[in-house]
């Protein structure tokens, strides 16, 4: 072999590496996520994905927000073209599927807005108890911030199944809701002021089937105050 044969083989050996290694990349690049189509578009989260740990693993923040949070807002999307959903605000399209009993948009539309409120009521920051007219009303509701987690607790307990568990604000007064599936009082009227997922996938590699650890463990170490007295308009 002479040297202008080996430079040759030289180079298409390296063209040849250079190509695996581009090939190599090509199939993360296939994997990457589409760009969102359509009127709805999932907020990001307002923390990493590791924030909320050791009471909400990563890895369940990253299945529960980046496989079921945006596969509402996927979903959604596909049914709205060509109907009086397409340029209505999200909470619209909940009040209004819920209303017309249009199950297939409702299911979609009331767990994006679901997720919505749930994701940014753990905003980091904030004080670790109530204050204000929002410590005042849950005084009054419930004698103090304890009883309110019990209560809680205790509400999540009686859920059957998929669904949530809603602090709501009533004429002045405060209430403990429990809904399933995608309902919440939002969809009837309703001011919720927290909600907790009581849905298998926002707990369970965390605490397998232990719901009602993980409910008191959100409530005593993840909710940000402040937010949920700014839904009160404390």
């Amino acid at each position: 072999m002479n040297r202008r044969d080996a430079l040759t083989l030289g180079g298409a050996a390296a063209l040849a590496a250079t190509a695996v290694r581009i090939g190599a990349a090509r199939p993360a690049l296939a994997q990457a996520a589409p760009a969102p189509t359509g009127p709805f578009k999932q907020p990001p989260l307002p923390f990493k994905e590791d924030a909320l740990a050791p009471t909400i693993g990563a890895e369940t923040v990253a299945l529960h927000y980046g496989k079921h949070h945006k596969a509402y807002f996927d979903t959604l999307n596909k049914l709205v073209p060509g109907t009086p959903y397409e340029s209505m605000t999200l909470a619209e399209v909940v009040v209004k599927s819920a209303a017309a009993k249009d199950a297939a948009v409702f299911n979609q539309a009331g767990q994006a807005w679901n997720h919505n409120l749930y994701w940014e009521q753990f905003t980091p920051g904030g004080p670790k108890a109530p204050q204000g007219r929002l410590a005042d009303a849950i005084g009054e509701s419930f004698g103090d911030q304890a009883a309110l987690v019990k209560a809680t607790t205790d509400a999540a307990g009686k859920v059957f199944g998929s669904g949530w568990v809603w602090l709501v604000a009533d004429a002045g007064k405060l209430e403990l809701v429990g809904t399933s599936n995608a309902d919440s009082p939002f969809a009837h009227g309703g001011q919720p002021l927290f909600g907790i997922d009581v849905w298998e996938h926002a707990y369970y590699l965390d605490y397998q089937n232990r719901r009602a650890d993980h409910v008191k463990a959100v409530l005593e170490t993840l909710v940000n105050w402040s937010v949920v007295s700014d839904r009160l308009g404390a």
